[in-house]
């Protein structure tokens, strides 16, 4: 296994899992500076991090606990939060505790540095990257790109079709698939609909006549937009009784690719607890210099293209 990940993904690689079996193979991997992975088991009053490295405990004092935490940057939050979870390192020496017991002296903050310099600064927009949901807010979603190394989706590039909050896609978690947007003052931002594919490629899973799922999204005066798939929606002539959050049995009445428009008539609405899975990609890797949503035969054109600047990087979301 090789290269930078989120947070939980190199914990159970082999060569993790055998770097962690003996003082001898930490040693190895200590002289080899190696990126690891241990459960952090507890944050002592002082936030310094205590990790279980199965042959003995290893701990990350406060000020190694993430970039930005020694300088007073990043709040301790972001060392208290890692609590029963992954934690990624590097060893950088050993000692022996008050017992005499050897113990090993971490530094998560190097191992995000690492993945900064030699994996997120080399990232270019349109890049296809892993990520990991690691908390939601009522903006966005916010995911581990690598090492901890947290990275916001804000909630209008979740889906081409509204939600409320991000929950209605994602769960703390969550492993997706995510696509660098821009840079804002060396943050990367991310955008996740353009991978959930074109209009024409979910409306492909649809025919005139069919009978299908759908969550109403919001409701208007002149009708419904009922969502049948996170990139897809269309309207439905209105019924009484209806709110935005319910799921709907709905009727494909016609689908008009040169407006984007499908029509529907709702057949049903109920009340359900809806749980977001994870999400289907139309394009899980690579690179995007561009992405057009609408059809080649619609009226109106909707793309976003993604560029390198001379010191940032631009995203650019065309409707036309």
């Amino acid at each position: 296994m090789t290269g930078y990940y989120p947070e939980g993904k190199l914990i159970t690689a082999p060569e993790n899992t055998a770097a962690l079996q003996s003082l001898s193979s930490l040693t190895e991997a200590y002289h080899e500076k190696r990126i690891l992975e241990g459960r952090a088991i507890v944050c002592d009053s002082s936030h310094n991090l205590i990790v279980d490295l199965g042959v003995m405990k290893g701990i990350i004092p406060r000020e190694e606990g993430a970039i930005g935490i020694r300088e007073g940057t990043v709040r301790d939050i972001a060392v208290i939060s890692r609590v029963n979870r992954p934690v990624c390192f590097v060893i950088t020496d050993f000692r022996k505790n008050d017992a005499g017991k050897p113990i090993a002296i971490l530094s998560r903050r190097q191992a995000q540095e690492r993945c900064m310099r030699e994996y997120v600064s080399q990232l270019l927009p349109g890049d296809i990257i892993e990520a990991k949901i690691t908390h939601l807010d009522s903006f966005g979603a916010f995911a581990d790109i690598g090492c901890g190394i947290v990275s916001l989706i804000p909630i209008d590039a979740i889906s081409v079709s509204r939600i409320e909050h991000p929950r209605e896609r994602f769960a703390v978690g969550m492993e997706i698939r995510a696509i660098v947007r821009s840079f804002d003052g060396g943050r990367i931002s991310l955008s996740h609909k353009e991978l959930l594919g074109t209009w024409e490629e979910n409306v492909k899973r649809f025919e005139i006549g069919e009978t299908v799922a759908g969550i109403i999204r919001s409701v208007e005066d002149y009708g419904a937009f009922v969502e049948l798939t996170p990139n897809l929606a269309g309207l439905a002539e209105m019924k009484e009784h209806i709110a935005p959050g319910q799921q709907a049995s709905v009727y494909i009445k016609n689908i008009i690719p040169s407006r984007m428009k499908i029509k529907l008539i709702i057949i049903d609405t109920f009340e359900y607890d809806y749980r977001p899975g994870v999400p289907e990609y139309f394009m899980e890797s690579g690179h995007l210099d561009r992405f057009r949503y609408s059809p080649a035969v619609s009226e109106k054109v909707i793309e976003t293209v993604f560029s390198s600047g001379e010191e940032e990087g631009c995203y650019l979301q065309k409707c036309l």
